[in-house]
């Protein structure tokens, strides 16, 4: 963490059955960590050890240099949003919010006054008498959101926090999340599936999988250099591990022309839309050119990601004219070929 002070250091070790998860965090005052990973990674076990829902089989929490593990979940200075949000059916939008305050043995008038003004902060001020049944998507998460804020927390988890938004709900609510934890000076811990869910509101990605910590750092660097199949596939890059000599990485049978110098163990990664397909070989000697037969075609965006097979798997984007123009069909052997200046290396 270099020179940020540490408000939050845990080391959480939690086994269950034949899973095990095994993994060290540590999140500096106004932070946003989130983690990623695949489905059954430890994301969610990791959050829930914070909060005390989960019990750990190893390690220690600390919170503010205060021991945060040998406390029960209520006594732990932690605000949660749901994935559902978890909103109190009976009670309006006002007294959800006041609802932590209350327990926490603030008078009922006090605790309203909290409320109000946190529902004013995310925008719901006139919605404060509201049901959760007669709130949006995006006004429910906002109502979890300053309820979890209303207990003052040092600690916020916030579990696939837009999972269950539309997506054009979710783009608004995903930019006014992010003012919101901005405004927050504690530690905040994200998980989401989403890559860019990650990407807008985290200031640091922890990826975890199988239990572990596979990859960390900025979000720039993360999608910039992968260094897992998940990873790659998250950022969409195309990912290989070779041995580097000079500006050329082996990878298998073939020999990468890539735009970096490096000697040793190196990851080679390439993006889909950099794949150059053609029908028959191409005149002279283009770099990075091997033979492959194509597995599939699916929509992708406004393009279409055609899946190749051969010396390596790879995925290549291009137009849906392109695939009509090549007559493009699943079984065919094509030509591939990247340029080695869309081609980078770094160390592995």
């Amino acid at each position: 963490m270099g020179e940020l002070a540490v408000t939050l250091h845990a080391r959480l070790a939690v086994t269950r059955g034949a899973f095990a998860l095994d993994i060290t965090l540590e999140v500096a005052p106004g932070e946003v960590v989130a983690l990623l990973g695949p489905n059954g990674a430890g994301k969610t076990t990791a959050l829930r050890a914070l909060a005390g829902l989960t019990a750990v089989t190893g390690g220690q929490i600390t919170l503010d240099g205060r021991p945060l593990h040998t406390l029960p979940p209520e006594q732990r200075p932690i605000g949660m949003v749901f994935q559902d949000y978890l909103l109190f059916p009976h009670l309006s939008a006002l007294d959800n919010v006041a609802f932590g305050p209350r327990c926490q043995g603030v008078s009922k008038a006090e605790a309203r006054r909290t409320a109000a003004a946190l529902l004013e902060r995310v925008g719901l001020a006139d919605r404060a008498a509201a049901r959760p049944r007669q709130l949006s998507g995006g006004q429910a998460q906002r109502v979890a959101l300053a309820r979890a804020l209303a207990v003052r927390p040092r600690l916020l988890l916030l579990d696939e926090p837009l999972a269950a938004l539309d997506a054009h709900t979710r783009l608004e609510v995903r930019s006014q999340l992010r003012r919101h934890l901005a405004d927050f000076d504690g530690a905040t811990v994200l998980v989401t599936h989403d890559p860019l869910d990650a990407m807008v509101l985290a200031d640091r990605l922890i990826v975890i999988e199988n239990g572990g910590i596979v990859q960390q750092g900025a979000p720039a660097e993360v999608a910039r250099n992968p260094r897992t199949e998940y990873v790659a596939r998250l950022v969409g890059l195309n990912l290989y591990r070779g041995l580097a000599d000079g500006a050329r990485v082996k990878v298998g049978e073939l020999l990468f022309s890539t735009s970096e110098q490096l000697a040793g163990p190196a990851f080679v990664a390439f993006p889909p839309a950099a794949v150059a397909l053609y029908r028959t070989r191409p005149d002279g000697s283009p770099r990075n050119l091997w033979q492959a037969t194509i597995e599939g075609l699916e929509r992708h965006g406004d393009n279409v990601r055609v899946h190749l097979d051969g010396p390596i798997t790879a995925f290549a984007d291009i137009t849906p004219a392109a695939v009509a123009d090549l007559d493009l069909t699943p079984g065919q052997t094509i030509w591939a070929s990247v340029k080695a200046t869309e081609t980078h290396a770094y160390p592995s």
